[in-house]
């Protein structure tokens, strides 16, 4: 009959162990901030593709201006 109860007291504390280990929130924290970095990461992604023309545009005119000669004239407000 113990050898019984010793199986029975086993199997109790095995199942204790593992609805303590289910219950765990050891790492949702680091899934939540990983989570949160990929929407933020796919956000900055989605408004430099709706921005890409406007950016283009920029860099075009920065790009003019910058002339180590010193013959391009580059005036505010964009125009060359």
């Amino acid at each position: 009959m113990t050898r019984v109860n010793d199986v029975f007291l086993k199997v109790l504390i095995g199942m204790q162990e593992l609805g303590r280990h289910l219950r765990s929130e050891r790492g949702q924290d680091t899934l939540e901030w990983a989570m949160l970095g990929g929407l933020v990461a796919i956000a900055i992604l989605g408004v430099l593709l709706v921005l890409q023309g406007a950016l283009n545009s920029l860099m075009s005119g920065i790009s003019a201006c910058i002339d180590f000669n010193g013959v391009t004239p580059c005036l505010p407000g964009g125009i060359f």
